[in-house]
């Protein structure tokens, strides 16, 4: 960081910025942790399904906690509508707020943005934020919601509403979540945790002000961000320049099953910007999976991210050379009344934006992954309690082959790094689920050089009448390849596999009986550059660990394995890359 830093007639020195930025670091660490230790939701506290920042006055983020990705830069988003909406003089000490109408909130109702302002001396100096998923806000389906067709069966919406106002809770709004619940305890259970995070930011921000004052804290977070800025510039510079365009699709809208859902993409880098445009993207959808402009702003952020200031924390100054395009109206831009709650879109279309600068720098950016989130999530009445249940998980797909080596096997999706799946205990212990089988699926990795990592397949047996709830929407297309790779294969679920009633599907609302059973297969990642190319060695080692199949490795590439001693056959392996 720069020598010194000036913000009205305030200087702080380096040395104090950062062990300041330090603090603010530890502050959002500690929100975390907090919020672990008191949410009710198995998604919060086991998968780390949250967003945690520590903002300037502005709104601008300064500290992050790494949970999902996303939900930090939307939080940026839905801060700054607040205080539009709301006016700067009424926020007070003691006050916080809820907002989840979408448009604003940068997410669905059931991702509610919780937020307290930061003031020292009656001086706004800040907020702290917190988003997580809660189970239930009276949208039409328990659960979740797949094929709503406007805003108003999508749940409660809280414009910037305050669960305290200075320090006192305001009942009238938790009596309104209480009775328009499906499951008010562990609801309000969840507010209350993400007002304890929050909480746990203001106080802690509020010590660093008292500690070195207001206009240095403010001085620090100026600086903070304008060194986030110079490092993003610096690698923004070091990129090839030029303009790519790209398209993929997300399975349905829920509504009109038969019909692709394109977004399309333009990105352009210059000298000092990247605008990534969305124009051509599709209109007049019908289903749920339009994204609220915040949103698709915030996963272009997350690329922006990876690609400039992987190594660094996340501040607002890293995404001051980054430019988003969006058509109000279209399915990246959604406007009141478009339904929004499923938000997969937003989760396909950070790889829409790889496969573009995939044509200008292949040897940075990898092949897609699996390309979805794959979710489960079931719920109903467990029998040994009586009581209602959801619990929910996310399986691990494959990472795309890149130019320096293979797809990690079985990792959670790039649209939420710091978040994991719930363990196979949890989900059997807290609900009428038996995990059957769980493991990585051979053959499912795209081959390559470089070849892409492989999914996995969770088989679930329920035990008691359920609902399950599939969340997966790239089924209908496969992961795209870098060079002369191949694609991957494609996420898939599987309901009562071997029977009359097999039914293959992707997002799916099914009402289960007893004993049904529910496959869900994640996709691997696309290869990287021609299979025949790649060591006869490695692919031996892959038979060997069960990532390759034997007729895969003679099918895919050349190499003829032998299925006891897995060792190469060099001159059956001559024959088939010859033959080729």
């Amino acid at each position: 960081m720069s020598e010194t830093t000036t913000t009205d007639s305030i200087t702080t020195d380096s040395i104090t910025t950062e062990i300041i930025r330090h603090g603010l670091l530890a502050a959002a660490d500690e929100m975390a942790r907090n919020l672990c230790r008191t949410a009710y939701n198995t998604v919060v506290y086991e998968i780390h399904d949250y967003g945690i920042g520590i903002h300037d006055a502005q709104g601008d983020v300064v500290a992050d906690a790494p949970g999902i990705a996303v939900f930090t830069r939307g939080n940026d988003h839905g801060i700054k509508r607040a205080v539009e909406f709301l006016g700067r003089d009424a926020l007070e000490p003691g006050d916080v707020f809820i907002l989840n109408y979408p448009y604003w909130a940068s997410a669905h109702t059931l991702d509610p943005l919780v937020f307290a302002p930061i003031h020292h001396e009656d001086e706004l100096i800040g907020f702290a934020s917190c988003r997580i998923h809660v189970l239930d806000l009276k949208q039409k389906d328990p659960g979740y919601v797949l094929d709503s067709t406007d805003m108003y069966q999508e749940g409660l919406f809280f414009p910037c509403s305050r669960l305290y106002r200075r320090g006192v809770q305001n009942d009238d709004v938790f009596n309104i979540v209480r009775f328009n619940s499906r499951m008010p305890e562990r609801t309000i259970g969840d507010i209350q945790a993400q007002v304890s995070a929050c909480v746990t930011g203001v106080r802690r921000t509020q010590q660093i002000a008292a500690k070195y004052g207001a206009g240095v804290l403010s001085a620090a977070m100026d600086a903070i961000n304008d060194h986030g800025e110079r490092l993003a510039r610096l690698a923004l510079a070091k990129l090839p320049k030029g303009t790519w365009t790209a398209h993929d699709f997300v399975d349905s809208d829920g509504v009109d099953a038969d019909r692709l859902i394109r977004m399309n993409v333009t990105v352009t880098i210059g000298d000092d910007e990247m605008v990534i445009d969305w124009t051509g993207s599709e209109r007049d959808v019908k289903g749920p999976i339009n994204l609220p402009v915040g949103q698709t702003e915030a996963f272009c952020s997350l690329v922006f991210k990876a690609l400039t200031t992987p190594d660094t924390p996340v501040v607002a100054g890293n995404f001051r050379p980054l430019r988003v395009v969006t058509e109000p109206g279209s399915v990246m831009h959604a406007v009141p009344p478009m339904p929004t709650f499923t938000l997969w879109t937003g989760l396909l279309g950070g790889e829409v934006v790889l496969k573009a600068l995939a044509q200008g720098m292949p040897d940075r950016v990898p092949a897609c992954s699996g390309g979805d989130v794959c979710s489960m999530m079931g719920l109903g009445v467990n029998p040994r309690t009586g009581e209602a249940w959801l619990e929910a998980t996310n399986e691990a797909v494959g990472f795309g082959g890149h130019a320096g080596g293979d797809g990690e096997d079985g990792i959670m999706h790039l649209s939420e790094p710091g978040c994991r799946n719930n363990p196979v205990e949890v989900l059997e212990t807290k609900s009428p689920m038996f995990i059957e089988s769980y493991g990585y699926r051979p053959d499912s990795s795209g081959p390559g050089r470089h070849r892409g990592g492989v999914g996995v397949g969770r088989t679930y047996r329920f035990t008691a009448p359920s609902t399950g709830i599939c969340l997966v929407y790239k089924t209908r297309t496969r992961p795209w390849a870098i060079g002369d790779g191949m694609p991957g294969e494609s996420n898939h679920v599987i309901l009562n596999p071997g029977t009359g009633r097999e039914v293959v599907q992707g997002g799916s609302y099914n009402r289960l009986e007893a004993d049904e059973v529910l496959v869900n297969n994640a996709g691997g990642g696309g290869g990287y550059g021609d299979p025949f190319e790649r060591e006869p060695g490695r692919v031996a080692a892959d038979v060997r660990n069960g990532f390759v199949s034997v007729a895969g490795a003679a099918r895919d590439y050349g190499v003829a394995v032998d299925p006891d001693t897995f060792e190469v056959d060099a001159e059956a392996t001559g024959r088939l890359r010859a033959g080729r």
